[in-house]
């Protein structure tokens, strides 16, 4: 007993002195008996940007409701910034998420609100005085290159300006983590290649950056930490690594 307790004790030591997320051999098993992860084991330390890769089915978005704490594993565990997420209450999950900054492929932008509004809801989440959002909110749409589009609704805005909304409401709290899932699946190149120097840039100020993607021309070209997955396991952890495709 005392030898499992010191090692429990090691690990938790080593996640708060290295690691913002850690996965310890984690499993998820649906109501169909199909586990769609199986025996994951991940560490990811502050401020690393890391692209997880692998075909539709291999459990990526699986990963990112876990450490959303959308879903809970059926096994091991998954810790991130130093929280234990099997144990957070229901009310406890809310204030875990404001270090949490979320990208989607489908923006999901508030539609009948303006640029500067669809920002700003994410401040008003966390109860940020008014005085504040007034800087944070132009701060960032400046950083995101959006400046001058504060009073413009989504429709009115081209599908890169859309996904630089979503990016600067992701940001504007100013998350330890920032999950990008497929964060240029609806965009040109062009424009995903923009999203993508956002994101780097945002890493560069010490934000841990972990996005999903299918884009082999972008994860080969930026030479990141690559993780692919494959049914449900890591096949590959790559340090500048490359998009490798799994018979």
């Amino acid at each position: 007993m005392a030898n499992k307790e010191y090692k429990l004790r090691k690990r938790e030591q080593m996640i708060e002195e290295n690691g913002i997320i850690f996965l310890d051999n984690v499993t998820k098993t649906y109501s169909t008996g199909a586990p769609a992860l199986n025996g994951i084991t991940l560490h990811i330390g502050r401020g690393e940007f890391v692209f997880i890769v692998g075909d539709s089915g291999s459990g990526k978005s699986t990963l990112i409701k876990l450490l959303l704490r959308e879903l809970t594993a059926t096994g091991g565990s998954v810790c991130v910034m130093g929280s234990d997420l099997a144990k957070l209450k229901h009310r406890q999950i809310p204030k875990f998420r404001r270090n949490l900054g979320v990208v989607f492929q489908d923006f999901r932008l508030l539609k009948d609100r303006n640029v500067y509004e669809n920002v700003a809801f994410a401040q008003r989440i966390v109860e940020t005085p008014v005085s504040e959002m007034k800087r944070n909110v132009p701060s960032i749409l400046a950083t995101v290159g959006l400046a001058g589009k504060y009073k413009a609704k989504p429709k009115q805005l081209s599908g890169g300006e859309q996904q630089r909304v979503a990016l600067a409401r992701a940001l504007v709290n100013k998350p330890s983590i920032l999950l990008a899932d497929e964060p240029t699946g609806n965009l040109d190149p062009k424009n995903s290649w923009e999203i993508m120097k956002l994101l780097e840039e945002i890493n560069e100020t010490g934000t841990t950056v972990v996005v999903v993607t299918h884009n082999r021309e972008i994860v080969n070209a930026m030479q990141k930490r690559v993780v692919t997955m494959k049914k449900g396991v890591i096949v590959s952890d790559e340090e500048k690594g490359g998009y490798i495709d799994e018979d």
